[in-house]
């Protein structure tokens, strides 16, 4: 069942959300070449305590660490390693997710490290402006699927595709409620949305081939076909003439 919030749930899942923004905009500028996964996550850790707040990814269903931290081919839920050493001319996803006093925040950000390649760029140009696309399409009396078939048209109409395995949720007092949000489908499809709703919004973009494979260690996803992959995330309400994004330094 979808849930519509009240403005004091809104009110303390934007505080979450809030605080998911400022740790990641932190770790984004410390990120660069030589540096391990590992270290991102002990970074996120440290600026947790400092909001005296919890990793919402930690522990859940048996997830390893307090932030996903995925390169280049990897996709989503990439587990921090102290082997896992960034270089110069990758990118980097990091997915991270807060509890705060009961309530949830999430989102994800794709990091180039210095110098990248024209398709990279690309790729993370294209896979943000799907997410606003997607998001200017959670608006009161839309249909769900309009934010899906928004994301899907415009990552494939720049020669992308939208990995179809994972896909949005709604949040709330949990990290994830319905509905789900896959970045593909037919507009004018799935529930109409009412002022309140809460979505964490969140295109994942190949430059090649949607499919995906794991890894041994059960949670990194990659790239069927070994090829580039971005993942960007907000925090959303639905209202009335667009999506207001909660993941955002107030």
């Amino acid at each position: 069942m979808v849930s519509v919030k009240t403005e004091d749930e809104i009110r303390r899942i934007s505080e979450a959300s809030e605080i998911v923004a400022r740790i990641l905009n932190e770790l984004t500028l410390n990120i660069k070449p030589g540096m391990s996964t590992e270290e991102i996550n002990t970074m996120a850790e440290e600026k947790l305590r400092r909001h005296n707040a919890m990793p919402a990814f930690k522990g859940y269903r048996g997830y390893p660490a307090s932030i996903c931290v995925s390169i280049n081919d990897e996709i989503v839920h990439g587990i921090p390693s102290p082997r896992r050493i960034i270089k110069e001319g990758d990118i980097v996803s990091l997915d991270f997710g807060v509890k705060l006093n009961g309530f949830f925040g999430d989102a994800a950000v794709t990091v180039p490290v210095s110098m990248v390649s024209e398709l990279a760029v690309k790729l993370l140009q294209v896979t943000e402006e799907a997410l606003y696309i997607g998001i200017k399409e959670a608006k009161v009396g839309n249909r769900l699927y309009d934010i899906s078939g928004a994301i899907q048209n415009h990552a494939e109409s720049n020669g992308f595709s939208v990995v179809r395995d994972f896909v949005g949720h709604g949040i709330g007092r949990a990290l994830h409620e319905d509905p789900q949000i896959p970045n593909f489908g037919q507009r004018g499809k799935g529930i109409k949305l009412e002022r309140g709703m809460v979505f964490a919004v969140e295109p994942m973009v190949n430059a090649g081939d949607y499919r995906i494979k794991i890894d041994q260690d059960g949670w990194t996803a990659r790239t069927y076909d070994g090829s580039l992959s971005a993942h960007f995330e907000h925090t959303v309400m639905v209202d009335y003439e667009h999506g207001v994004v909660l993941s955002k330094v107030n």
